[in-house]
């Protein structure tokens, strides 16, 4: 649960306390980390202070990834505004048919800083704030940028889960100012991390929505990325900003965090190092479904018609299932711009070619079900083909979960076809 209003107070006070130390006078030039000059008022840009925010996972689907936001303390002007590139609209007009095309449109709102933060806390999200050690000249280039990005003809852009999003618009914002310095630090790092890696990495805690986001996920998910990619995800900025250093006023490096404080802490469990492995509990499930198909239909081939019933319910719903699954990776692949979604190797494993299994699974019981056990074979042979083809290079999508379910089921509902299609005698 979040914390309570006193412990928001108190996290309201202590990013007071950071800009208080902001924004000290030049007296207290001491009291500075070593190489950090004192603001002087008169250079333009040093009435400036910002800072990288990072916002933690929370509960939705779109917030498990994590968020965060460029905050502007002007001293001169007493305001402090944060940049936020994560805002869309449900109610909007279009959102659904641009969510299903695949070009959702997002856009940069400008909120004042300690209601943002004070939201964040409210829903039991961490945040972290890190002063960046800008010269004056690249705080005022930066807080110009944003302002000019911030208005109406050039806020919204066109959302990209993975390379254009509210993460890598702050990761690219910072760049812009820092020379390339950043984006030179970490272009060629590699991480041994996908896009898919991470995807299950911070959802495996919602069987429901990891299972579907992986089954949609295509082949481009999986190829490897760099330290620079990998900052598609706001902690990864915030550790990589962390680690970076730019040049310092007397001469060397010095790191571009100046200071970095966890104003707000989340009681629920810290993001996953690494994703589950759940191959065995989806090849548990998979046998299951498949030994279920088999024992029913050796039971309606005897003449047990409850058996046949429960078989002809079950295959029907599994195939419908799959089929449609596969249909929606083929209109995905052939009809979006949902790029990660394309190249899908799991359409061998969900088919729409399971829809014809939809009418002839429950004629099959009562008939024989030639045509139906040819349809199920087909569908079987298709998963078993993507199971073997993981051996060759250019198939490697990783998806072992959707094989072990998938494979075993359709095995088990074609057996079971076979069963009733070779009866002597079909049930009354």
């Amino acid at each position: 649960m979040p914390r309570s209003a006193p412990s928001v107070r108190r996290l309201l006070g202590a990013v007071a306390l950071a800009l208080a130390a902001a924004a000290a006078p030049a007296a207290q030039a001491q009291e500075l980390p070593p190489g950090v000059a004192a603001p002087d008022v008169a250079t333009p840009g040093s009435e400036l202070t910002v800072y990288l925010v990072t916002m933690g996972p929370g509960d939705a689907v779109w917030e498990k990834f994590g968020h965060n936001a460029i905050w502007v303390h002007d001293a001169a002007a007493n305001t402090d505004l944060a940049y936020n590139w994560g805002v869309f609209d449900f109610d909007a007009a279009d959102f659904l048919p641009r969510f299903l095309k695949g070009s959702m449109r997002y856009w940069l709102a400008v909120y004042p800083t300690a209601p943002m933060v004070d939201a964040y806390a409210r829903t039991n999200r961490s945040v972290w704030v890190q002063e960046l050690a800008m010269t004056p000249a690249q705080r005022r280039e930066l807080r110009d940028f944003v302002e000019w990005n911030a208005r109406e003809e050039n806020r919204y852009y066109t959302y990209n889960y993975f390379l254009d999003n509210c993460s890598t618009r702050v990761r690219d914002a910072l760049d812009r100012v820092l020379g390339g310095r950043l984006r030179a630090a970490t272009d060629t790092v590699a991480t041994g991390t996908s896009f898919r890696w991470h995807t299950r990495r911070l959802t495996q805690d919602g069987l429901a929505m990891y299972t579907g986001m992986d089954l949609v996920l295509g082949q481009p998910g999986d190829r490897p990325i760099s330290a620079w990619e990998e900052m598609f995800l706001p902690m990864k900025l915030r550790d990589r900003v962390q680690a970076l250093t730019v040049p310092a006023p007397g001469g060397g490096t010095r790191p571009l965090v100046l200071r970095e404080e966890q104003v707000f802490t989340a009681t629920r469990a810290p993001e996953p190092e690494a994703p589950a492995n759940l191959v065995a509990g989806f090849l548990a499930v998979g046998v299951a479904i498949g030994g279920a198909f088999v024992a029913l239909a050796r039971l309606a081939a005897r003449g047990r018609r409850l058996a046949g019933a429960a078989f002809a319910v079950g295959g029907t719903a599994w195939s419908l299932i799959a089929g449609l699954c596969g249909l929606i990776m083929v209109l995905t692949w052939a009809a979006t711009d949902h790029t990660f979604m394309y190249r899908n190797e799991n359409l061998l494993q969900l088919s729409p070619l399971s829809l014809l299994l939809v009418a002839l699974v429950p004629a099959a019981r009562r008939r024989g079900g030639g045509a139906a056990w040819r349809v199920g074979a087909a569908v079987a042979l298709l998963a078993a083909l993507g199971f073997l083809l993981q051996a060759l290079p250019a198939f490697g999508q990783t998806n072992g979960e959707t094989i072990a379910l998938a494979l075993p089921a359709h095995l088990g509902l074609a057996a079971g076809l076979w069963l009733l299609a070779r009866r002597t005698r079909p049930v009354a």
